[in-house]
């Protein structure tokens, strides 16, 4: 399992694209594996005949764990460089260091199969108890012991009513929850699930708020109806978000102990929604690029977000994220920021409604769309947030500028 990003520990096998004794080039694409980020590809690191695969589809490997092997000719190892396994590729000047689940021949088979590595999901669906009980924030150690026995976090056990002192939650009360639930339908959390779930819990540890605005789109959508191809709405928001935050450098930093820390580039994220989770590909300097420059990159990113194939240059290192709620018929909404991220930007779906207008002494149809911004409060104040999607809302009004 290669190292298929710098955050990435493990990764679950999709599908299995060759079988043993199939023959191999170097670089084919023989495994597809999710990560929590993305899905990827496994390439073959030379080319030969497929003598063992270890990989079963749906399980989950840790990186650096042997997927299968290749037998190749010493003509191709030595031309492609890479390692050998086996006893008969050390040499005496330079022995090869062990590694882990190295196939030596003559082994048995358990001493070098890969270990599979299970995800356990958090309990799910815990219902809201009945009575006074307040809980309690303290997990006692032993508390704590048994869930991490159980994979359990902290939010998992939040609805249970605590019998303890204060209202703790006691090991006993955790036990008995998790009898009732029993036989209760579940399913297995995806890696993109769990993905999701483990950003959130984190997002969440800090005091976040929200501000909205309504915002005009006739001139937008006036201007976006003359371009061949028509750049989506959402690039135009990506576009002008990232040229309001180089105004406003201030909003988009991070706290770290004492220190805010200021972007040192407008890389903003595009929430893309994907079958059981939600994927942010990553577009590069928005400020600096038009929206007809950005389009090309901006669609391809898109596309490969849907697939769950987002390129590994796409991934991560974003200062903000905007997210189009709008799509499903949503007029307002509270999206959170990712951990590393100070804000996100939402956009509502469109809409006519009556706007007082003073020249003409009447209520006319105006077409706009509510948009939220979700911020960290410890670094932005909602002034500032709200200065800030004032901004974004003018820049909206001359989108030939964008």
């Amino acid at each position: 399992m290669p190292q298929l990003g710098e955050s990435i520990a493990e990764a679950t096998i999709v599908r299995l694209d060759c079988a043993v004794g199939a023959e191999v080039q170097a670089d084919d694409e023989v495994i597809e594996v999710e990560t929590n980020k993305a899905t990827m590809g496994v390439t073959t690191l030379c080319g030969g005949v497929v003598k063992e695969l270890f990989a079963e589809e749906g399980e989950t490997y840790a990186v650096g764990t042997i997927l299968g092997l290749v037998e190749a000719t010493e003509e191709e190892i030595a031309r492609t460089g890479v390692s050998v396994h086996g006893e008969e590729a050390a040499t005496p000047e330079e022995p090869e260091a062990p590694r882990p689940h190295d196939y030596r021949p003559g082994e048995e088979e358990e001493s070098y199969l890969p270990p599979k590595v299970e995800i356990e999901p958090s309990v799910q669906g815990l219902p809201v108890p009945a009575g006074g009980s307040k809980g309690a924030h303290y997990i006692s150690p032993r508390m704590r012991a048994r869930m991490n026995e159980l994979g359990l976090q902290g939010a998992d056990v939040s609805a249970i009513a605590g019998s303890g002192a204060g209202g703790r939650v006691t090991v006993e009360d955790l036990e008995n929850f998790l009898g009732y639930i029993e036989g209760w339908p579940s399913s297995k959390a995806s890696p993109m699930r769990l993905a999701v779930a483990d950003a959130m819990r984190r997002s969440w540890t800090r005091p976040l708020a929200t501000v909205g605005m309504p915002i005009r789109l006739e001139n937008l959508l006036k201007f976006r109806s003359a371009q061949n191809p028509k750049p989506g709405l959402t690039l135009f928001v990506l576009r002008a978000f990232g040229l309001a935050l180089r105004e406003n450098p201030e909003t988009a930093g991070f706290l770290v102990g004492s220190k805010i820390v200021h972007p040192k580039a407008y890389d903003i994220g595009v929430a893309v929604q994907v079958e059981d989770g939600v994927l942010v590909p990553v577009l590069r300097n928005v400020d600096q690029r038009s929206v007809p420059e950005l389009l090309g990159d901006y669609e391809e990113l898109v596309a490969k977000g849907r697939e769950k194939k987002v390129p590994e240059e796409a991934v991560g290192g974003g200062i903000a994220t905007v997210t189009n709620f709008g799509t499903f018929g949503l007029r307002w909404a509270t999206p959170v920021p990712l951990p590393s991220e100070t804000l996100i930007l939402g956009m509502g779906g469109g809409e006519k409604v009556p706007r007082w207008d003073e020249a003409k002494g009447e209520f006319v149809p105006v077409l706009e769309a509510e948009f939220t911004l979700t911020f960290d409060h410890r670094v932005v104040d909602g002034g500032g947030a709200g200065l800030l999607l004032k901004r974004v809302s003018e820049l909206l009004q001359a989108p030939e500028e964008l």
